[in-house]
């Protein structure tokens, strides 16, 4: 039984100099909301963030917005963010994140900056370390993601990651095949992939 019903989306809060991205951005937004499934993301307005809801949202899809209230005025505007299906605004970034992960089956990285990076390898330390079986997926639009999966290559291959079993990113260049990929990777799970609360909240 596929247990995907939602899917967060990590990226930039900026368009980044490559028109592709946001567009890649808008079309998994579009994907994901004509799938049926709910889109988790940061919050943001602007940027690719930006892109990705507005995919989903003129295909009629459900958005929840996740955003610490201090980047309200940075990363998104008021109005913007009133077009939402769900916005919870959060005091850090900290509870932004445990937030993101509690209400997301999935996770997506589509191209973006050090907060996108840093979000992702969580996750996949989470994974690593047991606490989930949820699948993660590197948008590698235009190749972008190239250095840091050789970097991953790279840590494995000098013996730095002992688990790499457990994480096993996807990588999927098409924005419009990244759910079909997911619905795979989430029907082939025979675990449960709800996080160790108790373990998550020491982190």
């Amino acid at each position: 039984m596929n247990t995907i019903r939602s899917v967060c989306v990590y990226c930039g809060s900026s368009p980044g100099r490559d028109e592709t991205y946001a567009k890649a951005g808008h079309l998994l937004g579009r994907s994901i909301a004509r799938s049926g499934l709910r889109l988790i993301y940061g919050g943001g307005t602007k940027g690719i963030m930006g892109a990705v809801a507005d995919g989903a949202l003129k295909a009629g899809g459900k958005v929840t917005g996740i955003i610490p209230r201090f980047l309200i005025n940075r990363e998104a505007t008021e109005n913007a963010l009133d077009k939402l299906d769900e916005l919870v605004i959060t005091d850090n970034m900290h509870e932004r994140k445990h937030r993101m992960f509690e209400k997301s089956d999935a996770f997506v990285a589509l191209p973006g900056g050090i907060g996108t990076v840093e979000e992702i390898v969580e996750i996949m330390t989470w994974g690593q370390l047991g606490h989930h079986r949820k699948p993660i997926v590197f948008a590698n639009i235009k190749g972008f993601w190239d250095p840091m999966l050789s970097l991953l290559d790279h840590m494995s291959a000098e013996g730095f990651i002992h688990t790499a079993q457990r994480v096993k990113p996807l990588v999927v260049d098409d924005p419009e095949a990244i759910v079909a990929a997911i619905m795979v990777a989430g029907s082939s799970v025979d675990a449960p992939t709800e996080g160790v609360q108790s373990v998550i909240d020491k982190m």
